[in-house]
């Protein structure tokens, strides 16, 4: 109804699962990693819960788009059957034929397994994905751990991904569920957009459906945050909304009144605390929203508990003093006093395999390297490189004003492995921001034909590598006359790639977007979240 007024090609607040929209907030770039990571796994459960309406049902459907075709997938999204129906709808979805009007247990059991050991020598993996799994039944979460019974002398046959809501986690943790909770390899818990991503949520959204130029200003940001309680289906709802009261009126942007007026249409009168609203806004969401399609996954638990210290293959890697666990950073002691720009460099580049040679760390970046490995200097937050996922070295001031630097080596959750000079220490992420300035220093592999940033009227063989990625990535093959051109169809799949990476939608692939889209495709490249390498 409102497109035309606001130069829209399609509806921007829509519920649907469009990957299309799927804004790549932090915590949806390590959720979806996650259920990638699920995905290749051999064996056991990964779970994955969040309110109602946080992404996981879009997180999904980018998921399915990525899956090998070499992965057999079972989805079962009406979990409330007894057991024999589970086995009958596994064997529904992976095409596995059984007489009909069967009711026996062991004949299911028996069907699966002999599909599961088929598949396993045909080189392919199976994957059972069970959503709104709250619902199901003890008996059926027993014959579900069953499954994984299932196995060789070398592996488990069958990968089980459970998604629900939080209480989800409160069955799982019940003394009943201990068997099932202890194979539980990986966990992850989403929860609502914070209020910067709030405001970077809406524009995404409106920018791929077409908009030219923000519609809701960032005065609106605080306001829709707290209305909503970060819940991005019910943003939707209320934007929806506050765009046709401002069609209605005439209006070329919402403003606050119009904002004010749709939050209360939608949500009504009433509740104060954040915590109370986040609980009606799921109210309203599950009145509004259709069924959940979702997997989820966890590579490392996301808590304050130390890191446990991963051993490397390269034994160069792997300073010679033990994993400090500490609650505060301090000054580095001994030589890493004098020493700790060039301790620092040589820690990256030994975490990469590749020999250090500059005798003065201020050059160890400018010779060009035939590897293809290449140094990119940043400024942000912590934020920022971990959206990037590649170690750092990282410069921290003291409160005197006195600078040293330092190899950040890996995170997980609120907590990283940090090296300082020859100490491995492992600390709050809190406390290397306190010190941080804001410049981090990272190494990343150019693929073998890339020249420079590439963009509109690029011809060469990094333009079909450009093309060959982003369909990894999309799952979308084209057919063009000229591959390796850098014409107007690449620069819109290179923008809606970056729109829903978060990153600026210009159309150039920099090597910001190399190293993101280098992320989502997979590799090996050592990862400040420890998922690649």
């Amino acid at each position: 109804m409102y497109l035309e007024h606001f130069g829209l090609k399609e509806p921007p607040f829509s519920i649907a699962p469009d990957p299309r929209y799927l804004f790549m907030s932090e915590q949806h770039r390590e959720a979806l990693a996650h259920l990638l990571y699920g995905i290749n796994t051999d064996g056991g459960f990964v779970l994955l819960t969040g309110e109602v309406g946080t992404g996981k049902t879009t997180i999904c459907r980018c998921l399915l788009e990525q899956i090998p075709e070499s992965v057999n997938v079972a989805f079962i999204i009406n979990p409330k059957v007894t057991v024999e129906e589970l086995l009958a709808t596994v064997c529904d979805e992976l095409h596995i034929p059984y007489p009909y009007g069967c009711a026996s247990i062991k004949m299911f059991v028996d069907a699966i397994n002999a599909f599961l050991l088929d598949a396993y020598a045909r080189g392919r993996k199976t994957v059972l994905i069970i959503d709104e799994a709250q619902h199901l039944k003890p008996d059926v979460l027993e014959q579900i751990r069953l499954l994984t019974n299932l196995e060789t002398n070398e592996q488990k046959l069958l990968q089980i991904v459970m998604i629900g809501q939080p209480e989800l986690r409160d069955i799982l943790s019940r003394p009943d569920m201990v068997q099932l909770s202890q194979r539980i390899t990986a966990r992850y818990h989403m929860g609502p957009l914070s209020k910067k991503d709030v405001a970077l949520y809406v524009n995404h959204r409106l920018f791929t459906a077409g908009a030219t130029k923000p519609l809701f200003p960032q005065s609106l940001t605080a306001p829709l945050h707290r209305a909503s309680g970060g819940i991005p289906r019910l943003i939707n709802v209320i934007c929806d909304r506050a765009l046709l009261g401002a069609y209605a009126e005439g209006k070329a942007v919402v403003d606050r009144k119009t904002l004010m007026r749709a939050a209360r249409e939608v949500l009504g009168q009433g509740g104060a605390s954040p915590r109370p609203r986040v609980r009606w806004a799921t109210g309203v969401i599950l009145f509004v929203s259709v069924g959940v399609l979702v997997t989820g996954a966890l590579l490392y638990r996301q808590n304050q508990a130390p890191i446990p210290l991963r051993q490397n293959t390269i034994e160069a890697r792997m300073p010679d003093r033990p994993l400090e666990t500490s609650d505060t950073l301090s000054w580095p002691t001994g030589e890493a006093v004098g020493r700790s720009k060039e301790l620092a460099y040589r820690a990256l580049f030994a975490e990469w395999g590749i020999p250090y040679t500059n005798d003065d760390p201020d050059d160890a970046c400018s010779a060009p390297r035939s590897d293809g490995a290449r140094c990119l200097s940043v400024t942000g937050d912590v934020a920022a490189v971990r959206f990037l996922d590649r170690p750092a070295v990282i410069t921290l001031r003291e409160e005197g004003g006195v600078e040293f630097h330092a190899f950040l080596r890996e995170t997980s959750g609120e907590r990283a492995v940090l090296v300082v000079g020859r100490e491995i220490r492992n600390v709050p992420l809190s406390e290397i921001e306190k010190k941080w300035k804001g410049e981090a220093t990272l190494l990343w592999r150019a693929p073998e034909q890339y020249r420079g940033p590439l963009s509109a009227g690029a011809r060469g063989p990094d333009v079909r590598w450009l093309r060959d990625q982003l369909s990894r990535v999309d799952g979308a093959r084209e057919t063009v006359s000229d591959p390796d051109m850098f014409d107007d169809g690449l620069v819109a799949r290179v923008r809606t790639f970056q729109m829903r990476a978060g990153l600026k939608p210009d159309g150039i692939a920099g090597p910001l977007t190399i190293i993101t889209l280098m992320n989502m495709a997979g590799g090996k490249d050592p990862r400040l979240s420890r998922r690649g390498g």
